[in-house]
């Protein structure tokens, strides 16, 4: 039997005295995609960050492509293939988008950098047009592709993007979600964290509800689009 890319069994984790996460327990097969849903505060990004090593975690279990990773220094879940985008795109606004992306290979990846930059910028034409360009002085939709970019120098196994949509136009994020769509077609393994529920919905596979620390609702997304606690809670329908 085919075990999980990824297994969360029972995570408990926070800040301080503060627990975030109340025993969160979730999974993702290889080339899939998940979303994880919730509102502001529910715990989502604390989430990414206890998987990615950022934050420690208190008490469960992470298994990552077959290794324990629960506690597992940052650079070493990287080293793994487990990559995260984070909220806020975070990326070097002083350096071109060359530079950006070479840094995304430094700690995996980094012997096949120019190959793998060479297909970041088949996915991402307007990245090849501004690759000497500062990536400050680019749009909001651009540095969103320029940190995807850089997250996929990395080769990632399974790649988290936490809040991608977040500050985009309605018009870019129809953009990124077509991106989305086309990197799930080529079979990357993808954890979307995200606020925005129907688009979500639309391009994942299965996904999790987190409220308050805990995953109150799962099952598959076309399932979740069509429960009447999904829709009124979250869609507003």
């Amino acid at each position: 039997m085919v075990k999980p890319l990824l297994t969360v069994t029972d995570l408990v984790s926070g800040y301080g005295r503060t627990e975030i996460l109340r025993g969160v327990s979730l999974h993702i097969e290889a080339g899939e995609t998940v979303a994880l849903l919730g509102s502001n505060g529910a715990g989502k990004t604390t989430f990414n960050n206890t998987l990615s090593g950022l934050v420690k975690s208190w008490s469960g279990h992470i298994a990552f492509d077959g290794q324990d990773t629960t506690a597992l220094h940052h650079r070493r879940v990287v080293e793994a293939g487990l990559i995260q985008v984070p909220e806020g795109r975070k990326i070097f606004p002083n350096l071109s988008v060359t530079e950006n992306l070479a840094l995304g290979a430094y700690a995996r990846g980094g012997e096949r950098s120019q190959a793998n930059m060479a297909k970041v910028f088949e996915v991402f034409p307007r990245l090849a047009e501004r690759r000497d360009q500062l990536a400050g002085t680019m749009s909001g939709g651009e540095q969103q592709m320029l940190a995807i970019g850089r997250g996929l120098m990395a080769e990632p196994r399974l790649m988290i993007l936490d809040e991608p949509s977040l500050g985009l136009s309605p018009l870019l994020v129809e953009e990124l979600f077509t991106l989305i769509r086309q990197l799930k077609d080529q079979g990357l393994s993808i954890l979307l964290v995200e606020q925005n529920v129907g688009q979500a919905l639309e391009v994942a596979d299965r996904a999790y509800v987190l409220e308050n620390g805990s995953i109150e609702h799962e099952g598959p997304a076309s399932t979740l689009m069509n429960s009447d606690a999904i829709r009124k809670a979250y869609l507003g329908l």
